[in-house]
């Protein structure tokens, strides 16, 4: 009689596996969507804003008109603060935790995957995921403002208009600039979800860091802490916006958001190869 032999999935199976587990689930379809209302509503308020009697409306009216844009980096900005690091840290809570609050976990973790293997399965999920959210909201914001104030080019901080192909690698380099930034949330995030079985701690401690990241880096006798600080790094970003692009602050944050990456992902697999099935 010949011995059974446990073999692997092939990977790429793995990785489609997981990717339609997390969008079957109701509140990955919820999320999605309340996402894209971010920039129809920051879009809607600033056409009522350009389109007021106050003061702030001629002035307005005449940066933003033919500027739509600027909408999508705009929202982005917006979001990246609070929102954006919201959806990443419910994913990576959902990937270890939730799987541990079901139970399903530990049948996960004695399949013939691996531990590594099955962390760099969910770490590809939440990956995925965080930039198929961020680039939702900018597409989003680029239709919201071509067709709330049209987009022949992209109003720059430095006073300068760059063309539409120029505008939309601008905001291309955004998609990609903001998305390390929330895998770097999520990565520590995931850290925290192998530690734990309870998907609200991990948001909850996810975004009390953040916060108190943010109330750190207002400090500036603690100037010598926010260069560690991630959401320090967030402000330099803004130089996208910048006519010619200054690349030295978006390659720092970039650093910075990689070293989260790699100190959380490494946190999350030393505590995943040694957790009891």
């Amino acid at each position: 009689m010949s011995a059974l032999v446990a073999t692997r999935a092939p990977l790429g199976r793995q990785l489609r596996s997981e990717l339609r587990w997390i969008l079957r689930r109701p509140r990955t379809v919820i999320g999605l969507a309340s996402l894209c209302l971010v920039p129809i509503l920051a879009g809607v308020g600033l056409w009522f804003a350009v389109d007021g009697d106050g003061p702030a409306g001629p002035g307005l009216a005449a940066i933003i008109a033919g500027n739509g844009l600027v909408l999508p980096v705009f929202t982005l900005f917006l979001a990246l603060p609070l929102l954006l690091p919201l959806v990443g840290a419910i994913w990576a809570a959902d990937g270890l935790a939730g799987e541990a609050q079901h139970g399903t976990l530990r049948g996960l973790m004695i399949s013939p995957v691996g531990r590594i293997r099955l962390l760099g399965i969910k770490a590809f999920g939440v990956a995925t995921m965080s930039l198929v959210a961020v680039t939702l909201i900018a597409f989003v914001g680029a239709i919201t403002g071509v067709v709330l104030f049209g987009g022949e080019g992209m109003l720059t901080l430095s006073g300068s208009t760059l063309s539409l192909g120029e505008a939309l690698g601008r905001i291309v380099l955004t998609i990609l600039l903001v998305t390390v930034q929330v895998w770097g949330v999520a990565a520590i995030a995931m850290a925290i979800s192998a530690c734990t079985e309870h998907p609200l701690v991990v948001m909850a401690a996810t975004m009390a860091g953040v916060i108190v990241f943010a109330v750190l880096g207002a400090f500036s006798a603690l100037d010598w802490l926010h260069p560690y600080l991630i959401t320090s790094a967030w402000q330099g970003l803004v130089d996208v916006m910048r006519d010619p692009l200054p690349t030295e602050e978006l390659w720092r944050s970039t650093a910075l958001a990689g070293c989260y990456i790699v100190i959380g992902m490494s946190l999350a697999a030393m505590r995943l190869v040694t957790k009891d099935n």
